[in-house]
């Protein structure tokens, strides 16, 4: 049987090389039978947490009604939550960065979430993997707040403009990855 995916992506470029490894990975979960919910976190209104602490008291997962209210109940929904991103500056952009603080929201309102599988897709200009620390111990440490089990991560380094992924193995892996599921 087939498993419900929400795959978060944090790009805003619709044809650079973590949406391609994202394609890849799509297609490999769907092939599988998995349902996808995609959010692409850069074309959406996803402001970062406020600290209210008013989480799930309007029936929303948020009293601050953006984007994020309509990527909750699919978080909570999924049996795996899938995280793709490039690095920026050494860390998540901004834009998935609003959606990952906001998991903050499920711990406040005592929303049991736990036991989900996720996975991290990331890639980066530089040819030094540790610049992917900046994504993998945020990351790690999130799941391990949330009780999830993480089933894989694909780090690529070397990429940065468009087709540079189409050079290296990291859509491969991203099919791999889905082979996990």
């Amino acid at each position: 049987m087939g498993k419900k995916i929400v795959v978060i992506t944090g790009s805003p470029r619709k044809r650079g090389n973590s949406f391609a490894m994202t394609n890849a990975f799509i297609k490999a979960a769907q092939d599988k039978g998995h349902t996808i919910t995609r959010f692409d976190a850069a074309m959406q209104n996803v402001g970062g947490c406020r600290a209210c602490e008013t989480c799930f008291k309007t029936g929303k997962a948020c009293s601050f009604d953006d984007d994020f209210n309509i990527i909750a109940p699919e978080i909570e929904k999924a049996d795996v939550v899938v995280f793709t991103t490039p690095v920026y500056w050494y860390s998540f952009p901004a834009q998935i960065k609003g959606v990952i603080d906001r998991l903050f929201s499920f711990c406040v309102a005592g929303k049991d979430i736990a036991g989900k599988q996720c996975a991290l897709m990331a890639c980066c200009e530089e040819d030094d993997i540790s610049v992917m620390d900046g994504v993998r111990i945020p990351y790690e440490r999130s799941i391990d707040l949330l009780k999830w089990k993480s089933i894989g991560e694909v780090f690529v380094t070397g990429v940065l403009n468009v087709g540079d992924i189409d050079k290296t193995d990291g859509c491969q892996k991203s099919v791999d990855l889905a082979g996990k599921i």
